[in-house]
């Protein structure tokens, strides 16, 4: 005879991987979190990926761009869902549990998390609500520790922009300012991959590229000869993917 399963008593999350590049660094954007264990009373703090879990009238999506807005002041980020996490252990540490609990006000068992991604530029308007809602921006090489799963969550995210970096190297260009170099572009790449690509070789690539546009501009105030800045154009780039 079938032993009698019980079922689980699930929540539904989301939780919302934003990357941004300042620059130098391909950084992820982390959440601070004070969590107490109730046992020893010890204060943790460490941080995580935003996130929430859903209300009864809002969809999936909604979800995600209400965590977004609310950390960013953003009205609208592109998200891509990318996967979901389900594991029965992603509540096996108490602190993290009771942190939820708190925050919610609602007893957790077991909780299931929809995963997005997207990539926006970094800029000072945004960052203002950052800093406001005690968020920052991680270098991905800078990394400890998070909440949950969230080094997992980050880890598979890469793999998603990567994939769709493949398929559709536009994607790159919301990381960028409107403006940027050719070391900037090479630079994301090579932070992406994680690997170095060969300088050489990058240019005559970008080079080929008619979408990607030289502009009459240098860069200025730097110590080293003045790097051309160039500029995406989309318009171009639909063109030449229509060609495929």
């Amino acid at each position: 005879m079938q032993q009698q399963q019980t079922l689980a008593n699930n929540h539904i999350s989301v939780d919302c991987v934003v990357f941004g590049f300042d620059g130098e660094q391909l950084c992820v954007l982390l959440v601070n979190r004070t969590a107490e264990d109730e046992n020893s009373g010890k204060i943790y703090h460490d941080m995580k990926l935003p996130g929430s879990l859903i209300y009864t009238d809002e969809d999936l999506d909604e979800a995600a761009q209400r965590v977004l807005h609310e950390l960013t002041g953003i009205d609208k980020i592109e998200l891509m869902q990318f996967k979901a996490f389900g594991s029965k252990n992603r509540t096996n540490d108490a602190k993290d549990v009771q942190w939820l609990e708190r925050a919610m006000q609602s007893r957790v068992e077991r909780i299931v998390t929809i995963a997005y991604v997207a990539v926006v530029k970094i800029d000072r308007a945004m960052n203002k609500h950052i800093d406001a809602n005690k968020a920052s921006w991680v270098p991905i090489q800078d990394l400890k520790e998070l909440a949950f799963d969230h080094n997992l969550i980050i880890k598979e995210a890469m793999k998603f922009i990567r994939m769709m970096v493949d398929l559709s190297p536009a994607i790159l260009f919301d990381l960028l300012q409107k403006k940027f170099t050719a070391s900037q572009l090479r630079m994301l790449y090579e932070l992406i991959y994680g690997k170095p690509i060969d300088v050489r070789n990058f240019h005559k690539k970008i080079l080929n590229w008619s979408f990607i546009v030289p502009t009459e501009e240098r860069q200025t105030g730097v110590a080293h000869r003045a790097a051309r800045y160039y500029k995406f154009d989309r318009k171009i780039y639909n063109r030449f993917r229509e060609k495929l």
